[in-house]
């Protein structure tokens, strides 16, 4: 029997102060407490996975997003200590005048960074990050 979990991640970008960001929470648990990682988290039994990706971003950062295009899915194992664990990863770039975000839920701290001065990243999340870049607008 597969014991896998089901996860989804928001990659949202923002040109904030002529600066391209990248939207990061900082993890109030275990694994990875402290560090910054994407919004995300698990999907419900019975949750669909965008509006699963646009519950989590809302509970950790406050913020809702009208597009969100899915990019890609990750499940290399040891990706998460927790155990097997495969995320839906979806990206959006939004307008700086609906960037205000807060902490919330599982996030002790929510915050844009510049995209080439990046915290020390939870996961997998640099990786998923650096695809999401590929997928902007030239």
């Amino acid at each position: 029997m597969q014991h896998i979990k089901l996860t989804v991640d928001a990659v949202v970008f923002s040109v904030i102060d002529e600066q391209l960001k990248v939207l990061l929470i900082q993890r109030k648990q275990e694994p990875f407490k402290g560090m910054w990682a994407l919004p995300g988290g698990f999907v419900e039994d019975e949750e669909d996975l965008e509006p699963a990706m646009r519950r989590e971003l809302e509970e950790e950062t406050g913020l809702k997003i009208k597009e969100a295009k899915q990019i890609g899915t990750y499940g290399t194992p040891g990706r998460d200590p927790r155990g097997r664990t495969v995320t839906v990863a979806y990206y959006a770039l939004i307008d700086e005048k609906n960037s205000h975000v807060t902490g919330g839920d599982d996030a002790a701290d929510a915050q844009w960074f510049n995209i080439h001065h990046l915290p020390g990243i939870a996961f997998d999340h640099a990786d998923i990050i650096a695809y999401a870049m590929k997928q902007l607008p030239s």
